[in-house]
């Protein structure tokens, strides 16, 4: 095929509460090749797994996805019959949750679990989806994968757990595994191990992964392309070294401000993000983060001008690199703009 596996166009789902609408997703759009790893990243709350979760049809209610278009190989995910895009779960689009505890049938066998996935989806005997069901596991890294069939999850440590999930997700060599904070939870060493697995896997067969994590690290190890998500919104995209090595949003900064790095003098204080995100339910008019903003201008245009996500180029021609702020371009290149 030619074009990117997965395109996204203007996505929008929200939550009807009682204290109004909560626009979880307002507006994204992004797409995703063959074999890449587009990395999501945000604060809680900034709409990154209600995003994920919309490509697939697993919104819990009340949530509904109000507009926009998810085109998987062609076909738009959002208008087809949901046995469609049932058939496509765990086949051809898998996911590995973030917490493999509460993912997994506690009274039900690990082998059992995994299988089940390839059953739904193929026709062949019971052995035969037990026996792909144990090559996973040793995909994955868990030693002897045949005994441990007959386990039970609480029987694991989290990362074996998580490493079951992952196993899950790719015993039907699906084409996309939306991997949401995979990380949670572990150890760093852990963390290495499954991460490794999953990139082992991606270099193997292919697999495209969408990395939603807090973890920028993980994202600078493991992204080509980087989203970063505020108030719903992707206010930043680009490849990641271009918005790891020049950030055109003030949020973007916020967050790579906020990390502990070696190259700084011990004990030097971290830089904490001021304020709190906004409430979904309200956000404020203009650029969603001018409250939080140093370099906010207002109330022109900040405060009364959304911003669009424009494409200005980075060093890899191929990737634009845009950012959702009236002065990304001054931010970029340091050009007489300073913190108000």
């Amino acid at each position: 095929m030619t074009g990117p596996m997965l395109v996204v166009r203007d996505l929008r789902t929200s939550f009807r509460t009682s204290g109004g609408v909560v626009k979880a997703v307002d507006g994204v759009s992004f797409g995703i090749d063959r074999g890449e790893v587009v990395g999501v990243v945000g604060e809680s709350g900034s709409g990154k797994s209600v995003m994920a979760m919309s490509l697939i049809g697993l919104v819990p209610e009340p949530g509904r996805i109000d507009s926009g278009r998810v085109l998987w190989k062609g076909r738009d995910l959002v208008r087809v019959p949901q046995r469609e895009v049932r058939s496509l779960r765990g086949r051809e689009i898998a996911v590995v949750f973030q917490d493999p505890m509460s993912s997994l049938n506690p009274v039900q066998t690990v082998g059992r679990q995994i299988a089940e996935a390839v059953l739904l989806h193929r026709r062949v005997p019971r052995q035969a989806a037990m026996d792909r069901a144990a090559d996973a596991m040793a995909a994955v890294g868990i030693p002897s994968p045949r005994r441990h069939l007959a386990s039970y999850p609480h029987e694991f440590s989290g990362g074996m757990r998580q490493r079951v999930m992952i196993a899950m997700a790719l015993v039907n060599e699906p084409d996309l595994i939306i991997a949401d904070e995979p990380t949670t939870a572990l150890d760093v060493t852990i963390q290495a191990q499954v991460m490794s697995v999953l990139d082992e896997i991606r270099q193997r067969t292919g697999t495209a992964i969408l990395l939603i994590t807090h973890d920028l690290g993980l994202v600078a190890a493991m992204a080509d392309r980087l989203l970063v998500m505020y108030a719903g919104r992707v206010v930043e995209e680009g490849a990641t070294s271009e918005v790891f090595g020049r950030a055109r949003h003030p949020y973007t900064l916020g967050l790579l401000a906020s990390l502990p790095r070696a190259d700084r003098p011990a004990g030097e204080r971290l830089r904490p993000i001021a304020g709190n995100p906004p409430s979904l339910v309200a956000v404020p008019p203009g650029c969603a983060f001018h409250p939080r903003c140093p370099y906010a201008r207002t109330p022109a245009p900040c405060a009364t001008d959304e911003p669009v996500l424009d494409g200005w180029p980075g060093g890899d021609s191929r990737v634009r690199h845009g950012a959702a702020c009236h002065f990304a371009d001054e931010i970029a290149t340091g050009a007489g703009l300073a913190p108000a």
